[in-house]
């Protein structure tokens, strides 16, 4: 580029997005004088899903604004709690965040996602269509002009993963009501009626089952339990009360 420049600071939160020489406070940067602020900022590695408030000169602007001469940006952080507006808070993961789907689901939110890599594209356009928060730590597919809303995942641990969604968005939980392989709902099953996919052991062993509506998959209080009750407990007792539901698992 080779026109204006202006002056960026970039938040604490976002510096990781950034080369280390613009880590520190504010730095040069020099534009190409048609350019809006949003490509700038997407130009320096923050994906726009991260950017919260943009102030130029200590005013509020939009993406749209142009930047001119001499001015002073400050580019902050998303402001959490995030409310997604205009549908119920829903969201989509890409192939790599299988673990968070799955704890997601335990807690009884709504998590779509592809164990398959579809394509950045394909994943683009289903957060359009059905109106879902994407959730992935690629900053590439989250530059696209068309998913309908995104978020960077900051951490590559799941516990931290949890964390960082909850408390980014703050969805109402309601454990054990949702299928972890497909996520589907849960149903309340009687033992009779899922025997058939019972192993002996658990037969004589178990009678509380739940089913999932979706993918059929039967549910119950197996070895792993204690586990899952820890998951739970942990983000219930940081998050808050439960939605609702009943433990099968």
């Amino acid at each position: 580029m080779n026109g204006p420049e202006i002056d960026v600071e970039v938040a604490p939160e976002l510096r990781l997005f950034v080369a280390h020489g613009r880590r520190r406070g504010s730095t040069a940067v020099v534009t190409d004088g048609s350019s809006t602020l949003g490509h700038v900022v997407e130009s320096l590695g923050i994906p726009l899903t991260e950017a919260g408030t943009l102030l130029v000169d200590g005013r509020t602007v939009p993406v749209s604004h142009v930047p001119g001469p001499g001015e002073h940006v400050e580019v902050r952080a998303v402001e959490r709690p995030q409310r997604v507006p205009g549908a119920p808070l829903r969201f989509l993961l890409d192939v790599h965040l299988g673990t968070l789907a799955r704890r997601l689901r335990l807690l009884g939110v709504d998590a779509a996602y592809e164990s398959e890599d579809i394509g950045d594209p394909a994943l683009a356009a289903l957060s359009a269509r059905e109106r879902r928060v994407l959730l992935s730590r690629d900053r590439g597919l989250l530059r696209r002009r068309e998913i309908w809303a995104g978020a960077y995942v900051y951490s590559d641990r799941p516990k931290e993963q949890v964390r960082d969604v909850l408390g980014r968005f703050t969805p109402v939980l309601a454990p054990w009501t949702r299928c972890t392989a497909c996520n589907g709902r849960l149903a309340e099953a009687d033992k009779e009626t899922v025997r058939a996919h019972l192993e002996r052991g658990t037969q004589a062993t178990y009678d509380v089952f739940a089913r999932c509506t979706a993918c059929g998959r039967v549910y119950w209080r197996g070895a792993h339990h204690a586990h899952l009750e820890a998951v739970v407990a942990d983000a219930v007792r940081e998050f808050g009360e439960p939605g609702g539901g009943s433990p099968a698992g």
